[in-house]
């Protein structure tokens, strides 16, 4: 009997982070604002692009979340906007995978990191490359399972020949054994 040789437990990280700059932070007379201060036409568009940022990155995490693979909490990167409060800009979701006592459990657990890794409507490469892992692990699972089938069906085989060659070595001895 082979035995499938995987980890038994691996933390993956998805997402990423980024900067969203303005064109007004690469000049040396940057304004900057407190919460009293009306925001330049600039400083309004990048709140508006940092709160799209936000918005964008915590339902990318929250999908990772509700995929169906043990995940730990989401973690975020933020920066301050102009307005002085703060956006998320990146984030990451360890997403757990145990492989089971059975290929049948580390398939079910691979399908769920799968589910989880691709929840989002636009998977990272970080989330490829977790659920392209997650796919090797449930590729190995299956062949092991594959191979167990295989091999208890030639057990199964080598039984019933060896039933069917003992009754026929019955039947002739029977025939011998008759007298004439």
């Amino acid at each position: 009997m082979n035995i499938m040789q995987v980890n038994s437990h691996v933390n993956y990280n998805t997402g990423s982070n980024y900067t969203i700059k303005s064109d007004a932070e690469d000049t040396k007379e940057k304004k900057t604002s407190t919460l009293n201060d009306e925001l330049s036409p600039d400083e309004k568009r990048l709140v508006t692009k940092l709160e799209a940022r936000d918005a964008e990155v915590k339902a990318h995490e929250a999908a990772h979340q509700s995929g169906g693979a043990s995940t730990g909490a989401a973690t975020y990167s933020y920066q301050q906007g102009p307005d002085g409060k703060m956006y998320a800009i990146g984030g990451e979701v360890s997403i757990s995978f145990q492989t089971g006592s059975t290929p049948q459990e580390t398939i079910a657990n691979a399908q769920a990191v799968i589910a989880s890794a691709l929840a989002p409507a636009d998977p990272s490469a970080q989330d490829m490359a977790i659920a392209s892992s997650a796919m090797v692990m449930m590729m190995k699972a299956q062949q092991q399972l594959a191979h167990e089938s295989q091999e208890q069906m030639r057990g199964n085989e080598v039984y019933i020949d060896s039933s069917k060659q003992d009754t026929e070595t019955t039947s002739e001895q029977t025939r011998l054994d008759i007298p004439a």
